[in-house]
């Protein structure tokens, strides 16, 4: 009787295993087969968030590789902004670095006119299947970017394929306006900024980066024997594009890079007479401020040595200085 009762037992118990198992490795098929769009819907969904992840981790790479400055002061704006500046960065440094990338005018137009095309897909909804570009309709739909700021940045930097230098400082700060600026607009859009203001100081900054940016990149362009400092104020101290070539430090060339680093100081300084009058939730976007301070102090102190070795290492502190404009909540 025992033995009946243990062989019941196990029997039961085989039947229990079984319905488990069948309950783990079947069910699943069967909601498949009674719920199939339920399923599709799922699969989409991981997918979509997979590869806007991904998107997002793109923009995030070029620009901390290629534009670091910009990285960190996108990290320290509010969160709601902080996604769509990276796109709006990576863009920018998509377009940026056209013009050393090609080896044929041509096709760096044709990588322009790709842009182009790109930012009227994106406001038709219709954006390509890109990473920057799916993060730029992103935060144009988040945002409502205005698309004429969008395309005066690829405009510009098509005009620039042309790769010659700058005929006076107003040419350089024309270019400025229409890059630098242009970013800076969409940014404070970002933030959710109206106010003429706010865009008068975005103007100035703008105008200040694009002349420190040219100064900064001297020694890179002059290594590959290029020369983008504006003529008028090089014909001015009778400093020739080949005293640049070759890396002078001789005191006319230190007087060009003097008066180019004065008028990007004087943009400044216009840009923070406003600072009364533009509201605090525009500051995050004129953050860069701190690195363009930054280069002109350590520029002086070499004594507008362009090529001092100093000038081409990164400064550890501005990520801390950055963090500490960014409490402050000044520019």
């Amino acid at each position: 009787m025992a033995s009946g009762i243990s062989a019941k037992h196990g029997l039961l118990t085989t039947k229990c295993s079984v319905f488990h198992s069948l309950q783990r490795n079947i069910l699943p098929h069967a909601i498949c087969i009674q719920r199939p769009t339920e399923v599709k819907c799922i699969r989409a969904s991981t997918n979509s968030t997979a590869e806007s992840q991904h998107n997002e981790k793109y923009c995030i790479d070029i620009v901390r590789s290629r534009d670091y400055d910009g990285f960190v002061s996108s990290l320290l704006l509010p969160e709601d902004a902080r996604r769509s500046s990276l796109a709006l960065r990576a863009f920018n440094v998509e377009l940026a670095q056209v013009k050393d990338s090609v080896s044929q005018k041509t096709i760096g137009l044709m990588r322009m006119q790709f842009w182009k095309t790109t930012v009227e897909e994106i406001y038709r909804d219709d954006p390509p299947v890109q990473p920057v570009s799916a993060e730029l309709w992103r935060a144009v739909k988040k945002h409502y970017l205005t698309k004429r700021w969008m395309l005066r940045i690829i405009s510009e930097r098509e005009k620039d394929m042309e790769d010659r230098a700058y005929r006076n400082l107003q040419e350089l700060e024309a270019y400025s306006e229409n890059t630098q600026s242009s970013l800076l607009y969409l940014l404070l859009e970002s933030l959710g900024v109206k106010d003429v203001h706010a865009d008068h100081a975005a103007s100035h900054i703008g105008k200040a980066q694009g002349i420190v940016t040219c100064l900064r990149a001297t020694p890179y362009h002059s290594s590959r024997r290029k020369v983008y400092l504006p003529m008028d104020i090089c014909m001015l101290h009778r400093a020739s594009q080949e005293d640049f070539i070759r890396g002078s430090r001789e005191q006319n060339v230190r007087d060009v890079v003097y008066d180019i680093a004065s008028q990007a100081h004087v943009h400044l300084q216009h840009a923070r007479s406003f600072s009364k009058n533009i509201p605090a939730s525009a500051f995050p976007a004129f953050l860069q401020t701190v690195v363009l301070e930054d280069y002109l102090q350590r520029v002086r102190r070499v004594d507008f040595d362009v090529f001092h070795p100093s000038l081409q290492k990164r400064n550890p502190l501005i990520p801390i200085q950055l963090y500490f404009r960014s409490w402050k909540k000044t520019y």
